[in-house]
C-alpha cells in the first residue's frame, strides 16, 4: 500500500511539474494609450510602465512616452515623459529607468520623473528591448542591425553580432538570453550560443524568466508560448488578427503577465496558472 502511495505521489509529481502553464485575463486598461509596446512591472512603486510610441515605431517625431497605469488597470499618468520618439524596452536599476529610443538610452530618475542622460549607441537603426543585470550594465537589442550593445558607466560598446533579428533579452546569473526571431537563445560568459527552442509561428518579441527556469515569451503577432527549460513549447494564447502581443511584464509574486496591444492601444493583463 505504502509502495502504491509512492508511485502514485511521483506520478501527480510528475504531472504537476510538466504540466504546462496557462493564462486567464483579469483586466483590460479602459483609457486608450497611443500604441503600447512594453510593460515594465516595478515592485518597488507597485506600478507599471508603459512606453507608448504613439506614431511609426522607426521614425523621430517626439510624439513617444511613457505612461503610468496602477495595478488594475487604470491609469495613474498619461505624459510621464512625454517627447520622446519610438520607445520600445525597458529595464530598472536602482531606482532609474532605461529606455530603448531608436538609437539611444535613455535614463530617466523615476522618483523625479526626470530624463538624467541620454547614451547615443553608434550605428544603431532600431533598438529594441533592454535588460540589466546585476552591476547595472545595460544590454540593448537592435533588431535590424542583428547586434546587442553593452552600455557601462554611460558608453556603449558592441557585445553580439550576429544574433538574427535580436529582439527579446533577460540577463540571469552570468548568462543573456535572447529571443532571435523564431529562436531562443542563451549566451553564457563566454559569449558561446546555446540554443533553447527554435520554430516559434512567428518572430519573438517579449521574454520574461520565471523562478523555475521556464519563459514566457511573446511574438508581436499575436501569440504567447510558455517554454520549459529544455525547450518544450506551448501556445498559451493566439490572438492573432485580433490584437498584437509585444513587449509583456511579468510580477513573480502574484503571477501576473502584462501584454501591450500595440495597434489595439490597451494593456491586458493575464493570471498565469
Amino acid at each position: 500500500m505504502k509502495f502504491f502511495s509512492s508511485i502514485l505521489f511521483i506520478t501527480l509529481t510528475s504531472f504537476t511539474l510538466s504540466k504546462a502553464q496557462s493564462l486567464q485575463q483579469i483586466w483590460k486598461s479602459e483609457e486608450k494609450l497611443p500604441v503600447p509596446e512594453s510593460v515594465l512591472y516595478d515592485a518597488k512603486s507597485k506600478t507599471l510602465f508603459v512606453s507608448l510610441i504613439d506614431g511609426e515605431p522607426g521614425k523621430k517625431d517626439g510624439k513617444g512616452g511613457i505612461a503610468v497605469l496602477n495595478l488594475d488597470g487604470s491609469l495613474k499618468n498619461a505624459e510621464w515623459i512625454s517627447g520622446l520618439n519610438a520607445p520600445k524596452g525597458m529595464g530598472i536599476y536602482k531606482n532609474v529607468l532605461y529606455v530603448a529610443d531608436i538609437d539611444k538610452v535613455l535614463a530617466i530618475d523615476i522618483p523625479k520623473a526626470k530624463i538624467i542622460f541620454s547614451t547615443q549607441v553608434p550605428d544603431a537603426v532600431f533598438l529594441n528591448d533592454i535588460t540589466v543585470d546585476n552591476k547595472g550594465n545595460i544590454y540593448v537589442s537592435d533588431t535590424r542591425t542583428n547586434k546587442i550593445h553593452l552600455i557601462s558607466n554611460g558608453k556603449s560598446e558592441l557585445y553580439l553580432e550576429n544574433v538574427t533579428a535580436a529582439n527579446g533579452l533577460k540577463y540571469s546569473g552570468s548568462e543573456l538570453y535572447v529571443l532571435a526571431g523564431t529562436e531562443l537563445i542563451k549566451f553564457n560568459s563566454k559569449k558561446e550560443r546555446i540554443v533553447i527552442a527554435t520554430g516559434l509561428e512567428k518572430p519573438g518579441d517579449g521574454l520574461e524568466l520565471l523562478p523555475n527556469g521556464d519563459f514566457i515569451v511573446s511574438c508581436w503577432a499575436g501569440i504567447i508560448y510558455h517554454i520549459k527549460a529544455d525547450g518544450t513549447k506551448t501556445k498559451i494564447l493566439d490572438v492573432q488578427g485580433k490584437m498584437n502581443t509585444a513587449d509583456i511584464g511579468y510580477d513573480d509574486k502574484s503571477k501576473t503577465v502584462y501584454v501591450p496591444t500595440f495597434n489595439a492601444n490597451s494593456v491586458i493583463s493575464y493570471k498565469l496558472f
